[in-house]
């Protein structure tokens, strides 16, 4: 169990040191430490606990990393990866906060942060993409990522309703044939 519970804090460590731009970029490195790096979970057990963690009011990236470390480790889990995964950027918010600060109006600070900003979106369009895969398994899972993009994009619904909404069609209509 020691070996268990260190790998995640490095898990976490990595991920949370290494998502530049939020929990969101922070998906697809975790998602390569918990499933490709440690094995902790398969892939199709990785888009369940992004799903579940998405149901969820916060920030994605410390849900999922305390669900995995909870699910991999139990209650002592589920801290030491939250730690590793907000402790550096708890630490480096204040150093950057006191840097920022000095820098400020700095042309090429400026370019920095517009430099990174497209390689964001890409990682975030390959957490769509590895989450994508197998969550389509027939054409009504389908037909609700469907409805739930143009509830999002067209009529401007709000993300906890279009979740709240997939949470009781899936309960009550995709429920899986015994």
């Amino acid at each position: 169990m020691g070996k268990t519970i260190w790998n995640l804090f490095f898990a976490m460590l990595k991920s949370g040191l290494l998502g530049y731009g939020g929990g969101p970029a922070s998906i697809p490195i975790i998602q390569s430490q918990v499933v490709e790096g440690y094995h902790f979970m398969t892939q199709q057990q990785f888009t369940d606990a992004l799903a579940l963690a998405n149901t969820l009011p916060g920030p994605i990236a410390t849900k999922l990393a305390t669900f995995i470390g909870y699910q991999t480790g139990g209650l002592l889990g589920g801290f030491v990866a939250l730690v590793g995964m907000v402790g550096p950027t708890s630490i480096g918010i204040v150093l950057l906060v006191n840097l920022l600060g000095l820098l400020k109006g700095n042309p090429h600070l400026a370019g920095l942060i517009a430099g990174v900003r497209p390689v964001v979106v890409v990682l975030l369009l390959q957490t769509a993409w590895m989450s994508s895969k197998g969550s389509f398994p027939d054409w009504r899972m389908f037909a609700v990522a469907v409805l739930a993009a143009l509830a999002l994009f067209v009529f401007r619904f709000s993300a906890p309703l279009v979740i709240l909404t997939a949470m009781i069609v899936g309960a009550f209509v995709l429920v899986p044939a015994k």
